[in-house]
């Protein structure tokens, strides 16, 4: 594959992360659903994870994750690193263990949205912003909905996939 390809194929699939920033970003915060909104940047990191492998999946949860700090307040920068790693260990486990399937990316996403909202609850017990039991009626519906879009995701990378993923433009 060559290098234009690979730039044509990474912008492609930047263009496929656009219309999912714009409903995690600007419509689904204005109509909240159970009083959350979903989560759909970890589920396109996990998407193209499992579609395109470890090294891919490294890359691209990088870049959701600079993404996602530079476009939403409140940021530390830690989101960067820990896209990419979970960008590595589900293209690792969709590699070994799992298949490119779209179970096997609801496996993966629900893991990425358990430990970040796991992050969520241990970082408000450690500045005792709020109870256990609060912040979990506030995770549980998030992580709920964030798996249920996360199947529309997975068919759009899906589709992305099937045109200009691994070395098709070569």
């Amino acid at each position: 594959m060559t290098r234009q390809d690979l730039i044509q194929k990474w912008l492609i699939y930047a263009l496929g992360l656009v219309p999912v920033w714009l409903l995690d970003a600007y419509i689904f915060p204005r109509f909240p659903l159970f009083g959350v909104s979903p989560m759909l940047l970890p589920a396109a990191a996990a998407a193209v994870a499992v579609l395109e492998g470890a090294q891919a999946g490294t890359g691209f949860g990088l870049a959701v994750g600079l993404l996602w700090e530079l476009a939403y307040p409140g940021g530390f920068g830690g989101l960067v690193l820990f896209m990419a790693l979970a960008g590595m260990l589900i293209g690792t486990v969709s590699q070994l263990v799992l298949s490119q399937s779209a179970i096997g990316c609801l496996v993966c996403s629900g893991a990425v949205f358990l430990a970040l909202d796991g992050l969520r609850i241990f970082r408000g017990l450690i500045n005792n912003t709020a109870n256990v039991s609060s912040m979990l009626e506030v995770a549980v519906p998030e992580v709920l909905l964030s798996l249920v879009w996360t199947l529309p995701i997975w068919l759009l990378f899906r589709f992305i996939f099937n045109r200009v993923g691994g070395d098709k433009l070569a």
